[in-house]
């Protein structure tokens, strides 16, 4: 059982220079490698992108902008919605935790960022607020599910509400919408031999959310782990949010009727994020029956994220399907 301590004035620890430290949890080693992989936005060559944006049919253009609009939401959000749950990490005496959480916020602001940035490359700066604000899912997600369930941890930090919120943001904002966009977004330029400069922020924003899902299905596999309650939790908001994500992807493509383009399709969006909720649902499934000590220290997350990578939209094996969950309403 974690222990809790006073983070109020006068109260904070210095458990970080205590010996008897067990070497690398995973918190740790994600903060390591995110401080390994770290970049800078002004060092990306944008100077190609305008061109090849303006070659871009209107649709195209629109599309696009659709895609990197929904990122930029994504990550302007972090910053202030994640505090909650950096506080419910230092009180629960998570120091590994709460650090790497603000590393996580540093790269979702970095990658707000970016891509602002590009869009003011390619003169599309001025419509950032219509294509991020014009759809009532898109404001559901953010405003309310998102919110609601980070919010939560104000006064509220035991494990089901930290499932609820890593769930919500790790898993489903990050793990299905985000990277979705990532990876369509990324088909876009190499198909097409386009953008180099977004290309190059989409796949280092790609390497740095992996690492930031990573650790949603970690927090989720301790907790398991320490009572299989908490199993039931993680399905049950894992089912209550997919609809809306398939909603929200819906929704960005629902203007260019049944022909997006660069051949664009819902069934392709959805097919391989369905898969990768299934695989990281049964990562967490196997911390069932575990000693929630040995989670601290079991990179699997890592590993999951990895493979996740290299697979792309290959082909789905009986295991990967046997967690994926069916995309229906709550009743």
């Amino acid at each position: 059982m974690s222990l809790t301590r006073d983070i109020g004035p006068g109260h904070r620890g210095f458990g970080g220079v205590r010996t008897g430290h067990r070497p690398d949890p995973v918190p740790r080693r994600l903060l390591r490698d995110g401080n390994a992989a770290f970049w800078n936005p002004d060092d990306i060559d944008l100077t190609r992108d305008a061109a090849d944006f303006a070659t871009l049919s209107p649709r195209e253009r629109r599309l696009t902008c659709l895609f990197v609009a929904n990122l930029i939401s994504a990550g302007e959000s972090a910053p202030q919605d994640l505090q909650q749950f950096v506080t419910a990490m230092a009180t629960e005496n998570r120091r590994d935790d709460a650090t790497y959480l603000t590393q996580l916020v540093f790269e979702e602001a970095q990658h707000a960022q970016a891509l602002r940035t590009w869009l003011d490359a390619v003169g599309m700066s001025d419509a950032l607020p219509w294509f991020a604000e014009s759809g009532d899912v898109h404001r559901r997600t953010f405003l309310e599910e998102l919110s609601w369930s980070l919010y939560a941890l104000t006064d509220d930090h035991s494990p089901a509400a930290q499932i609820r919120a890593a769930v919500t943001h790790h898993h489903i904002l990050e793990g299905c919408l985000a990277l979705t966009c990532h990876t369509a977004a990324a088909g876009i330029c190499r198909t097409r031999a386009i953008l180099p400069g977004l290309l190059s922020i989409i796949d280092r924003i790609a390497a740095d959310e992996r690492r930031h899902v990573a650790w949603g299905t970690f927090t989720c596999r301790r907790h398991v782990a320490a009572d299989d309650a908490n199993w039931p939790i993680v399905l049950h908001r894992t089912q209550e949010l997919l609809p809306l994500a398939t909603e929200m992807l819906g929704e960005m493509l629902a203007p260019f009727g049944p022909g997006a383009p660069f051949g664009i399709s819902m069934q392709g969006l959805m097919s391989t994020a369905l898969n990768d909720v299934g695989r990281r649902l049964d990562s967490i499934a196997q911390a069932r029956g575990r000693q929630a000590e040995d989670i601290d220290r079991d990179h699997a997350p890592m590993r999951l994220e990895s493979e996740i990578e290299w697979a792309g939209s290959g082909p789905r094996d009986e295991d990967d399907r046997r967690t994926v969950l069916t995309l229906r309403r709550p009743v």
